[in-house]
């Protein structure tokens, strides 16, 4: 049996290296992009592999990255989830480490202080765009509304998160999403 070919892992790395940089908020922000080009371009996965690999990695204890590999690893197997790993985390991780350091160096400039506070919105937009990209991928309405109902008790009240996993997994399970 042979691997996938090495023009797939270079593509997989080259496109999770650029993505990398724009993973403001982590790498959750990105995944419209990411099913975009897997999905919809590449053809590389499913609608369900996909909306099944993120939920997978989610539940999952651990870093909030896991669905990388993961999606690599379906789209090419072990070679897939290293090139998607090493491809999203080597870009950012650099940068990150770099512009922490420089940042807190400077933490009293009122220029750091104002980018910090513009990022904010930017990284909420995008994490908004993957909740919708993941409640809706069917055109179905129950998990739009299962979405804004969660959102909804954690923004006003304070109700342990758990427990709305919790009751979204027996919903799941009763069938309703």
């Amino acid at each position: 049996m042979s691997g996938p070919e090495a023009s797939t892992l270079l593509s997989l790395f080259g496109h999770f290296l650029l993505l990398s940089l724009l993973s403001i908020g982590g790498a959750i922000t990105v995944a419209p992009d990411m099913h975009r080009w897997m999905v919809a371009e590449q053809h590389m996965l499913t609608d369900p592999q996909f909306a099944s690999a993120i939920a997978i990695a989610q539940a999952a204890p651990g870093p909030n990255v896991l669905f990388v590999p993961l999606l690599g690893f379906q789209a090419a197997g072990l070679a897939g989830a290293v090139a998607t790993l090493v491809g999203i985390m080597l870009p950012s991780a650099t940068l990150a480490l770099l512009a922490t350091r420089w940042g807190h160096a400077r933490q009293d400039w009122r220029a750091v202080r104002a980018f910090k506070t513009g990022m904010a919105p930017i990284t909420l937009a995008l994490i908004a765009a993957t909740g919708w990209l993941l409640a809706a991928p069917w055109g179905e309405w129950r998990p739009l509304l299962l979405t804004a109902a969660a959102a909804l008790l954690v923004w006003r009240t304070r109700l342990h998160l758990l427990w709305l996993i919790g009751a979204g997994a027996a919903l799941g399970m009763a069938g309703w999403v």
